[in-house]
């Protein structure tokens, strides 16, 4: 059976990148998310961004974490790099799953996806969590190594063990999903 496939890219927003909650590590997935955003575009792969957008003050994340990602502010928009063409797909979320209370489930279904390659930052939160609720919808996971990061190598390398392990993700290159998805 034939896979299809669409490219979700977890929050490459100006606040996780070059912004507030920023990070050297952050800055290095840049270049591989672009490519595999151009290798999808030309293998006619959906590219779907979800990006945080929280709502200001009142947003149950501020209870664990300092403001961020406000929905408006330049922190939230996708960074200058890797902006979206007019075809691709955007999810606001307002909690760590892209899954949780938005449309990406129904989406995907209607895109007739089955596989979901996985990019992005904060490995061990938003990247993690939307992993597991793409495991609990029945979807299949690739994780593109050199395309995700976390501010702690300890956090990332764990994340990755546990969705491999949990949720039967496939870890590939950027290099390696471009060579074997088609």
């Amino acid at each position: 059976m034939k896979n299809h496939y669409a490219l979700i890219i977890v929050d490459m927003l100006n606040d996780f990148v070059i912004g507030k909650l920023g990070f050297d590590q952050a800055k290095k997935v840049v270049l591989p998310n672009k490519e595999l955003i151009s290798f999808a575009h030309k293998n006619n792969i959906p590219v779907i961004y979800t990006c945080d957008s929280h709502l200001k003050d009142i947003d149950f994340e501020f209870t664990k974490w300092d403001s961020h990602a406000l929905k408006g502010d330049k922190g939230s928009e996708i960074i200058n790099e890797l902006k979206p063409k007019e075809s691709d797909y955007i999810i606001y979320k307002r909690r760590y799953s892209a899954f949780f209370h938005t449309d990406l489930d129904l989406l995907l279904k209607e895109l007739n996806v089955d596989t979901l390659i996985v990019t992005g930052v904060q490995t061990h939160i938003c990247v993690i969590h939307t992993l597991a609720s793409a495991f609990m919808n029945g979807f299949d996971t690739i994780l593109v190594s050199d395309a995700t990061s976390s501010p702690d190598i300890n956090d990332y390398n764990n994340s990755i063990n546990y969705v491999k392990e949990m949720y039967n993700t496939k870890i590939l290159t950027s290099s390696e999903v471009i060579k074997s998805v088609k």
